[in-house]
């Protein structure tokens, strides 16, 4: 077999291919032998028809289209092999000669990964939020913690904002009642935005025993989106009532025995939240450094697959589950189609780009991924599915996922090289000191993983 590369763009490249007949021998036995199976010829038994018979009886075109089937991609791995190429997705084959007897000849044209020139990254630097705690964060905190123990307890009057009603509901759509727009002894806190659009409005200054009618649109179940009519009735009206704030509650909400206690942990707590944040910060904008420094080419139709697997995801499980349409999304974004289409696509070039750069990187700086790597790097990613490790790691190899994984992690390890050659100072000038600089950041998780499934081989 010869062949030969010709490189049409940074990103494409059309192979040609020679193959000399006789290579097809095994392709055609195999072909007949299929044939074979599939057939019955008067005077022979299944399976034992000659194959001049089957020339004759269903023609030789026949036999040769399966063989070439049958072959072309074993031909395809071989001139992509030695050639040395990264191939993205299916190639589009044509076959440009078949003489029987004598030769095969095709091309095939396929995505590559672009060949990439990784600069020197010690010089990048960044700038990162301080790391400020303020007695209104501690304050804000505490609040939420008391919110958390407030308790509640009837009332004999209209209800208020930030009244605990208990309610029963019922919609209708065009006059009739939904079998599922019922619903009975509902508590609700007015304010909190969890029911239907116009509902705070509705039961506000109504006492138990009352009711009222509005309009909305509907947020899920069998009418999702369309616009209902919806009676609430008002069965019980109660205050909530928040603890003092005292070294009590402190006992009670903590295991701390002071306020002052409780406050310390919380300044404690929320300076490890913003050294977090500020760590991801770091990591999000070096990354940014790097794919400035990078010239890197994107294959058009990897992109254009990226971008309708980014569009499916969000509309299809996304948007699914909280019962939302794309348009109902664009509108409480308040975005139009065309400004979605072109953060999706930036969206998805970063995403392919990001790839593409840390890939490089992992071979340039020789990077490999141990077996307590990849363990804890499942781990995080069960926790965050919703399933147990157990169940994700089945699920990993049995859809042969562990590859993508490794890829995570590595990319992870790259990003973390680059972020420690980086300088990283703070708003007040301060040079940072990032702890967790080997871990691997959601952002980056994020931006590579979802085009993972089309640049592995």
């Amino acid at each position: 077999m010869k062949s030969a590369v010709e490189t049409l763009n940074p990103t494409r490249v059309r192979l040609t291919v020679e193959v000399p007949f006789e290579e097809l021998k095994d392709s055609l036995d195999a072909a007949y032998q299929k044939i074979n199976q599939q057939v019955t010829v008067k005077g022979f038994r299944k399976g034992k028809i000659p194959a001049r018979v089957i020339d004759q009886r269903f023609g030789r075109g026949a036999v040769l289209e399966e063989a070439v089937n049958d072959a072309l991609p074993k031909f395809y791995t071989e001139a992509v092999n030695e050639a040395e190429l990264t191939p993205l997705g299916q190639p589009e084959v044509d076959i440009t000669e078949l003489k029987d007897g004598e030769t095969l000849n095709f091309t095939a044209e396929v995505d590559i990964r672009p060949t990439l020139e990784i600069p020197d990254y010690s010089g990048i630097e960044v700038e990162v939020d301080a790391i400020e705690v303020s007695d209104e964060d501690v304050e804000k905190s505490v609040e939420q913690l008391r919110e958390r123990f407030a308790s509640t307890s009837p009332v004999e009057r209209a209800a208020e904002d930030g009244d605990v009603v208990t309610i029963d509901l019922e919609a209708k759509v065009d006059g009739d009642v939904l079998e599922d727009g019922v619903a009975s002894g509902v508590s609700y806190t007015i304010g909190s935005g969890e029911l239907l659009d116009g509902i705070d409005e509705a039961v506000k200054g109504l006492s138990a025993g009352e009711e009222a009618t509005f309009t909305s649109e509907l947020k899920g179940g069998s009418a999702a989106g369309r616009e209902a009519e919806v009676t609430v009735k008002v069965t019980q009206v109660a205050a909530r009532e928040l603890p003092e704030l005292d070294d009590d509650f402190a006992q009670l909400a903590s295991e701390f025995d002071t306020l002052d206690e409780l406050k310390a942990d919380s300044t404690k707590r929320l300076a490890n939240m913003k050294q977090y944040d500020q760590a991801t910060q770091a990591q999000e904008r070096v990354l940014d450094k790097l794919l400035e420094l990078v010239e890197v080419p994107v294959p058009e139709k990897l992109l254009e697959d990226e971008v309708n697997t980014r569009k499916h995801n969000l509309e299809h499980h996304q948007l699914g589950q909280m019962g939302l349409t794309l348009d109902k999304y664009l509108e409480i974004q308040g975005k139009t189609a065309e400004e979605f289409d072109t953060e999706t696509r930036e969206a998805a070039v970063k995403g392919i780009k990001t790839q593409f750069v840390l890939d490089e990187l992992v071979k340039k700086e020789n990077l490999g991924v141990n077996q307590e790597e990849l363990t804890e790097h499942l781990m995080r990613r069960a926790a965050s599915s919703g399933m147990s490790p157990d169940q994700f790691a089945q699920a990993v190899v049995e859809g042969g996922q562990v590859p993508l994984l490794v890829g995570e992690v590595a990319r992870g390890k790259a990003l973390a090289v680059v972020v420690e050659a980086a300088t990283v100072k703070d708003t007040n000038g301060e040079i940072v000191d990032l702890d967790d600089e080997d871990e691997e950041t959601e952002e980056t998780t994020e931006a590579t993983e979802s085009a993972d499934e089309k640049t592995e081989g």
